[in-house]
């Protein structure tokens, strides 16, 4: 008997998420994405084997400002529908920095935040940035992302345009 109680407290936890899965919208596997407040557009991966979202810099740079550590990049995009390049500089202050492992190596880091729209929601998420040119996707949104975009659906892309207004 003394299970009953726990199954309860499982079951009361359960339904909050639940009911906020639901409220999310499905997305596919590959999203438009608006990078702001310049909404430059940019193809985003949502994926779920990833925890920390990245995305494209180039030319990163550290630098202190008011006692305080930045970071100076570019986001270069190129738009799916005319093929137009943009760039764009960007200053954040340095979140931290995260140390990864893959198959390349070790890799470190700069997280910064940066605001994001897909579909109609604009966030305000941690990325880390890296010269992505080898990639296909300049965004890639992980699983800390994820959890407020909503489920995924491997077997659909471009669910819906970015339409955040600010």
């Amino acid at each position: 008997m003394k299970s009953l109680p726990f199954a309860m407290l499982l079951l009361a936890m359960a339904a909050p998420m639940k009911a906020h899965a639901d409220e999310l919208p499905i997305r596919g596997w590959v999203e438009e994405a608006e990078i702001y407040p310049e909404a430059i557009p940019v193809k985003a991966k949502l994926d779920t084997g990833a925890l920390t979202s990245s995305m494209d810099a180039k030319d990163i740079e550290y630098f202190v400002k008011d006692s305080q550590k930045w970071v100076r990049f570019k986001v270069v995009a190129k738009n799916s529908d005319t093929g137009a390049e943009t760039s764009q500089e960007f200053e954040r202050p340095l979140i931290r920095k995260v140390k990864l492992r893959g198959a390349g190596g070790t890799d470190h880091r700069p997280v910064v935040k940066m605001k994001v729209c897909i579909g109609n929601q604009l966030l305000d998420e941690e990325f880390s940035l890296r010269d992505r040119k080898n990639m296909i996707y300049p965004v890639l949104f992980g699983r800390k992302t994820l959890e407020r975009v909503g489920p995924v659906d491997t077997r659909r892309t471009f669910t819906q345009e970015p339409n955040c207004k600010t």
